[in-house]
Parts: C-alpha cells; structure tokens; sequence
C-alpha cells in the first residue's frame, strides 16, 4: 500500500556492529537519507550495560537463539549460537574484546581479492579513525573516534597471575595485541567506557538520536529485497504488524554471517537448485550464498582452585555497589580477560592459536551459571581450515536458518586443538597460578595421550561465535559479493559484515566487522582514505 512505502538513498538492514557504523557513517551525510531496519529492541538493559553479565543476555529475546545442525566432527552434538537480536547487535551482548587480527590476515585479503585497497596497511588507517583509545595515539592506535577502546578498569587477581604463568613458561610478554606484533601473552584490551559496555550502537547511533536524516525502527524484521531489471529497489519489512516498503537507491545488508545469506536466498538471491527445492522463486543464481562458513572453535581447559574467589561471586552486594558507584569492581570485567597468541606447531609462519583466560568456571555454553570458583583457559583456533554453510529451511522468514558450521571437518583442525590444550597444561603448572590451581576438571588429568586428547576435544568443543565468509568477497565463481562489497550479479545491493569476510582473522571479530563498515561508508560515499594512509606512513 502507498501509505506504507517510504523513499530513501540507502536502507540498511541490521542495526548490529556493522549496521550501526555503516548508518551512523552514512548520515554524517546530511544529503543523505539513510534509513536503519533492526528486528530486534532497544539495548538499554542493565544486562547489556553490566560487562560481566553478558551471558545472562543469551537465549533471552535480545538474542535470536541459533543452533547449528547434528555436527559429525562432535559426535553428534548440536552448539548453541548467540547472535544478538537488538540494538548494537553482537556488539551489545560479547565479550568486548579489541582484536583486529594479524597484518597477514588482511594481506591475505587483499591477495585473494586482488584488492590492494583490503592489505592492512590500507585498512589501519580505518581502525585508527574509529577508535578512541584511552591509552592515546600513536602508529597503531587512533583517539576521538567513536568507539571507545580502554584497559579493563578492575583485572582479577588470577588474569595477573596467568600472564606471569605464561611468560615462566616461555612466551613472550605483548601490552598490545593490536601494535607491531600479535604474538604473546597479555591482558586485552575492551570496547567499554569506564566500565560500562560500549557498543556499537552506542558508538555510532546513540550520540546522534535527532539526527534528521536518519531513521532507526527497532522491531522491524526484513522479509525480502526487492529487485527488478536486476537491481535492488528497496526491501519489505514487517513492523508494527504490517507489511511496509522503503524504496532506495541502496540496499546494504548487514544481518551478519547467518541472517545475510539467509535474506539474500529469502529475496531469491543464492543456489538456484537450493532455492527451488525449499519453494523460493529464483531471481538470481548465485551458488556461493551460504556457502565456506567458518568459525572459531574453543575447546574450555577448567581447573579448581585451592583458594581465592572467581568471578563467581562478582554478582553480590558489594559488587553491584562497586559498579554502580564507581563503575569499577568485579562487575566491570569481560570475563576473558587476558589473552595468549601462538603457534600450534613452530614451523607455522603465524599464530594459529588464541587463548582466552577467565577467572571463572566458563563450560556448556554458559548454559549454566558457574558452580563454584575455577579457572578456564579457553584455547581458540584462530586459522581454521574446516568450513560450513547456511541453508533456509522454509521460505518463511520466520524460521531459523540451517547452519552447518563443519566443525573439525578437516584433521588439521583438531590436531591443532590437541597442542593447545597442551599448552594450556604447560602454564598453568608453572608461576604463580600453579599455586592457585588444583585439580584439573576437564578434559581431566586422566586424558594423557593424543588420541585420548583428540576424543575429548570432540566432547568438549564450543563456539565462541565468531561466524564469518558466508557471503565472502571476492572474484571465483562462489564469491558473493566483489571487492567493493557488491553483490554479484544485482545492482544497488552490497552486504558489508562479517559475512564477507574472505577468511577468518587471527583474533576476536567485531573490531574488524565494524572497521568493514568504515570502509564501506566510504565505498558508499566516494571517499578514500588515501590522506589518512599516507599521514599513517
């Protein structure tokens, strides 16, 4: 109906990391109009605010509550996938950790897309503009920019301890994972303000909620994009309780690495065999939609301790008066707070591992609360070689998607798995936390040998949800979307998040979802960043 069409320049669908600093960028414009679709609500809840709350965010409504399919390469199980349904997206309900990744991670880029302008001598200059780093500038770090990047404000005992541990046993010590070298052991640094989480949304939308140009509806799910003559005109969307209509001369999806793929074969945009036999008419056969996801897998090494109090207790009386006094205490931390870069086997030319070390009992998914005071080293894979995929299960948008995340469908994966937890023993017997731990509660000390080790990584293995390259850029036949972040074959529509990733990065993903949408909005808006390459040279 006409009452419920709308003219804009660029819809963009998905208010998440990227979503919300692509529209924030875009409406500095004041010419143009830039319209934000998010399915999910507002993020002010105290849930999302608390860092050391942000599981209690998970299987709520602020989360859209994925499952992958029956993984063979675990034994059958199933891994619950957090994906946040609500302003600020995953942004507003992760660990807050700032990663950006190895030089070699975007150099890689830019070979495989033959795009000089994705090296990472190009794209620093874009994570230096977006960032205001309480430490200050200088090569590798920028400040006045709109995402606030601090030092955690009340570290554990126990974080203090493992990087001591870590350095004993021979790694070297690294203050910034995100200046001249990854490598080593430190504490992370934290996308909060003083204490608080600092999301995208409140980087880019929440210091602009009058800007005239920019309209933001929450509770508005995207059904499909609209395409005729083979461009995109606009996008349906419910809301309200009501089919509506934004028309525009850009269409962006930025729905992340699951609801991507599945509005672009929604909108009849992928696999044309897959699209037919789930009843969905083809508009466009683009069989690389879904396809080469990827994900970093986690393996929780959990150890009892002889004393001390874990974060287990930070939700207390005291604590909340700590945080809601002064923003600091036991409530400020992001649970993984210190971190280790590495290699599995030391003929690799880069890190392949990252731990995540927590001074609290982290298993199952926080699908229970923790029980009593632990310790977990969280060992990551960070240079994966298995892949998997998205696929619709119905034409409905309402329903979930299929997501195969192909977990250790490659050998290589969990034979580097296998020396993390490794390694994960070798510190924690050596400094000051061998003094603090106890037993070790799983995998278990009675789990010696590799191919002992190599069946409880199977039994063990979780997600730490950083889905990526299920619409990858690129030039083969099974890219999605080109170095420009348009999508093949359909004019006036881009995807820009972490679906178009060509390849995981070494580290955490949000930093480089949100530094994506910088790029994009400059993509969009005809800008370079060739001044700011050349001042940071």
């Amino acid at each position: 109906m006409s009452d419920r069409t709308t003219e804009y320049d660029v819809v963009v669908v998905g208010a998440g990391s990227a979503g919300s600093a692509l529209a924030g960028r875009l409406s500095e414009d004041p010419s143009l109009r830039v319209l934000l679709l998010e399915a999910g609500g507002s993020d002010r809840v105290l849930e999302v605010q608390i860092p050391a709350a942000l599981y209690k965010v998970w299987r709520t409504r602020r989360d859209w509550n994925y499952t992958t399919e029956e993984q063979p390469g675990l034994d059958g199980r199933k891994l619950f996938w957090p994906r946040g349904k609500v302003l600020g997206g995953s942004s507003s309900i992760n660990a807050m950790i700032y990663i950006r990744g190895a030089r070699a991670d975007y150099d890689e880029w830019a070979r495989l897309t033959g795009d000089d302008g994705w090296s990472y001598d190009a794209v620093l200059p874009l994570f230096r503009r977006m960032e205001d780093n309480a430490r200050g500038a200088d090569r590798w770090h920028g400040v006045g920019g709109p995402l606030r990047v601090e030092d955690l404000r009340s570290p554990h005992a126990w974080t203090r301890a493992v990087v001591e541990s870590a350095v004993a046993a021979g790694y070297p010590r690294n203050d910034d994972f995100n200046g001249a070298t990854q490598e080593g052991v430190g504490q992370y640094q934290v996308t909060q303000k003083r204490g608080r989480r600092w999301s995208a949304a409140d980087a880019y939308l929440h210091p602009v909620p009058d800007r005239p140009n920019l309209t933001v509806l929450t509770g508005a799910l995207t059904t499909r994009v609209l395409v005729e003559g083979g461009r995109a005109t606009g996008v349906e969307y419910r809301w309200n309780g009501a089919l509506h209509t934004a028309r525009a001369a850009e269409v962006v999806l930025s729905g992340g690495a699951v609801n991507s793929p599945q509005l672009l074969m929604l909108s009849g945009i992928g696999p044309a065999d897959h699209l037919r036999e789930v009843g969905v008419d083809v508009v466009h056969d683009l069989p690389g939609v879904g396809a080469g996801l990827q994900d970093h897998p986690l393996v929780p090494v959990i150890w009892d301790v002889r004393s001390g109090e874990s974060l287990f207790r930070a939700e207390s009386p005291s604590g909340y008066a700590k945080w809601f006094g002064a923003r600091r205490g036991a409530l400020t931390s992001n649970l993984a707070e210190a971190g280790l870069f590495t290699r599995s086997s030391p003929g690799l030319a880069e890190p392949d591992l990252q731990f995540h070390f927590l001074p609290v009992k982290f298993w199952r998914q926080a699908e229970v609360d923790p029980d009593v005071d632990a310790f977990t080293s969280a060992v990551v894979l960070v240079d994966v070689h298995s892949r998997g995929s998205v696929r619709l299960r119905s034409a409905d948008p309402t329903w979930a998607p299929s997501i195969d995340a192909g977990y250790l469908t490659d050998e290589r994966d969990l034979d580097a798995l296998v020396s993390g937890v490794q390694k994960a023993r070798e510190i924690a017997s050596v400094g000051p936390l061998a003094s603090v731990l106890a037993d070790e509660w799983s995998p278990g000390r009675a789990a010696v040998s590799r191919d002992g080790l190599r069946a409880k990584v199977r039994e063990t293995l979780e997600s730490l949800y950083h889905p990526v390259s299920s619409c990858r850029m690129g030039t083969d036949d099974l890219a999605v979307v080109d170095p420009q972040l348009r999508v093949h074959g359909i004019d006036g529509l881009r995807v820009v998040d972490a679906s178009v990733m060509p390849t995981l990065v070494r580290g955490n993903t949000n930093a480089p979802t949100i530094m994506i949408a910088e790029r994009a909005a400059d993509l969009i808006r005809g800008r370079t960043v060739d001044a700011e390459l050349a001042a940071a040279r």
